[in-house]
């Protein structure tokens, strides 16, 4: 049994829809949470900038006494995954793999969609992971950048007219080409399943990737046997902006109010 807590870092608020999953799986784990609020959206950035934005990330997150950290942020996993893991002192899960196996196993045409932002599409992470696992699979990438902003603002629901039109307009390709399986590529995107699903039909599956990685997160902990075993564990947040701005979105992503103190950080020290 391993009682230290697991870091979760994003660049904004998404990142708590894997943080609504690591609590649904593992409820006895203390978890670590930072939201880079000040920087959203990092899917417009440059490689140098996301692995210089991450770093600081990481080593904030490090401050604390973690035995592993979850990258709940799709464009951070796809740009700078393999430095953050070979500079960490405890294991780094990204979304990229579990999402992919997921996708994987899910499609029956093995044609399958990524919806994620401009960085984590030009990276070809997830091209390239598809084809390590099955040569075979067809994969069509595409960039949806008003997505986070849009979420952050709360407009996701069915019935945003905002929302749904700029969904049908970046989802059309891939209906065109018959994906029956599309991976949501960010952690802000299981907000807009509803839309997307809307959009897409109820025969193509999604893929959540925050969901895919906190499954990956347990798994690696339950096989180094570091599990907690207590009573129900805590979560404490940390945001780079106003802490206001944060709780004030959060019950959105989490499902529920961020019970306890949000604390603002200068991440610019880390």
């Amino acid at each position: 049994m391993d009682t230290r807590s697991i870091g979760v870092f994003d660049s904004g608020l998404g990142g708590l829809t894997a943080v609504r999953q690591l609590r649904r799986l593992m409820p006895s784990e203390n978890i670590i949470y930072f939201g880079d609020t000040a920087r959203v959206p990092y899917g417009n950035r440059s490689r140098e900038t996301l692995l210089q934005y991450a770093r600081q990330d990481m080593r904030f997150l490090s401050s604390f006494d973690l035995k592993a950290v979850v990258i709940a942020c799709g464009t951070v996993s796809t740009n700078c995954l393999e430095e953050l893991r070979a500079e960490s002192g405890v294991p780094v899960t990204g979304v990229v793999e579990p999402a992919v196996e997921r996708a994987a196993a899910l499609t029956r045409s093995g044609k399958i969609g990524l919806a994620a932002t401009r960085a984590s599409v030009a990276s070809g992470a997830y091209e390239r992971a598809f084809r390590r696992l099955d040569p075979a699979l067809e994969v069509h990438a595409l960039a949806c950048p008003l997505f986070v902003p849009l979420v952050e603002e709360g407009r996701c629901r069915p019935g945003d007219t905002v929302i749904e039109t700029v969904a049908a307009e970046y989802l059309a390709p891939l209906k065109e080409v018959g994906v029956d399986t599309l991976v949501l590529g960010c952690t802000h995107y299981p907000l807009l399943a509803e839309v997307i699903g809307g959009v897409m039909g109820p025969e193509v599956s999604l893929v959540d990737v925050g969901a895919e990685a906190a499954r990956a997160c347990r798994d690696l902990l339950a096989a180094a046997d570091a599990l907690a075993n207590r009573g129900e564990g805590s979560v404490r947040f940390y945001t780079s902006d106003r802490a206001v701005n944060f709780r004030r979105l959060a019950a959105l992503f989490l499902g529920e109010e961020a019970a306890g103190a949000v604390e603002q950080v200068d991440i610019f020290q880390y």
